[in-house]
């Protein structure tokens, strides 16, 4: 990977890191599910009038529509805002990776290699492991949610695999397209009419930078340059950038909110990290990659 895309991925995965930042800021002063709704509508309009459709069935848009808009960051805002931290939800978001391991095997026949298979077992427990949090930051109902969230992640994953599109950005912007509309019906059937009126009372400086970051940084470039890494680079090579996302993403909760990281949840962290890097790591690869570098080399001549 040149340079410049490696940094550019780093800054990537620090941008995202810091979204669940942005998530937790907006949920103080929004209804949750208000919140996403306005962040997949900002993102899906105009950017659809550009952005030409994919050529797979409504079924496909429609059904990634429902899983990653609502599924996953309906459901994963909705448990910052009822008490998730910002940095545990980054990194517990990340059991989707064990996750799709599952539903790879289950539905896509795909083969589990034993590397793989201690990764989900390390990242399953560093998830039961934090359940033991007695800080306040990781109640029971939160951690509900984002599972719900991450195994919404997974679907989406699938749903685009079997979609069998090579137009992933242009999917991912029509599958906006649907979204709000479910999560609008959601907060009109939890609070009533009167929190829609109520948007106006709550605006402040705060609140719209959440929404805009959301829906344009995060969303539109982020996801952009996510797949614009993946068709130039072999997934194998690209993949492990996204293990540095909770990393940032604890980072940024413990410099910006405050967040105590205690023992257990150093250890759940570590526990869900390696199980990541166990899953998405391919390591005999990369030391066959090292061995034929010029690094290598040189090291060998020094010899």
């Amino acid at each position: 990977m040149r340079y410049s895309d490696l940094l550019l991925g780093v800054l990537l995965m620090a941008m995202w890191g810091f979204n669940f930042i942005a998530i937790q800021m907006g949920t103080e002063d929004l209804n949750p599910l208000l919140l996403v709704a306005l962040r997949f509508s900002l993102a899906a309009f105009p950017a659809v009038l550009f952005v030409s459709r994919p050529t797979v069935s409504w079924k496909y848009i429609l059904a990634y529509s429902l899983t990653f808009g609502c599924g996953v960051w309906g459901m994963a805002t909705w448990a910052i805002s009822s008490g998730l931290s910002a940095g545990m939800a980054s990194l517990l978001l990340q059991v989707n990776v064990a996750i799709s391991l599952l539903f790879g095997w289950v539905f896509l026949k795909e083969k589990i290699i034993p590397q793989k298979a201690l990764g989900a077992l390390l990242a399953l427990g560093g998830l039961l492991l934090s359940l033991m949090v007695e800080d306040g930051t990781v109640p029971l109902i939160s951690i509900a949610l984002i599972l719900i969230a991450a195994t919404s992640w997974s679907i989406s994953g699938l749903i685009v695999k079997t979609s069998g599109t090579q137009q992933v950005f242009s999917f991912i912007v029509w599958g906006l397209l649907f979204a709000p509309l479910p999560l609008f019906a959601a907060t009109y059937i939890q609070n009533g009419a009167a929190i829609f009126y109520e948007i106006q009372n709550n605006l402040s400086g705060k609140l719209i930078f959440s929404i805009l970051f959301q829906a344009y940084p995060t969303t539109l470039l982020g996801y952009w340059f996510w797949n614009r890494l993946i068709v130039k680079y072999p997934l194998s090579t690209v993949a492990p950038l996204g293990l540095l996302c909770p990393v940032f993403g604890l980072f940024f909760s413990w410099l910006l909110t405050g967040e105590s990281i205690g023992s257990e949840k150093l250890m759940a962290a570590v526990m869900i990290f390696s199980g990541l890097a166990l899953g998405i790591v391919h390591f005999r690869q990369s030391f066959k990659m090292l061995r034929n570098s010029r690094i290598f080399g040189m090291l060998n001549i020094s010899r």
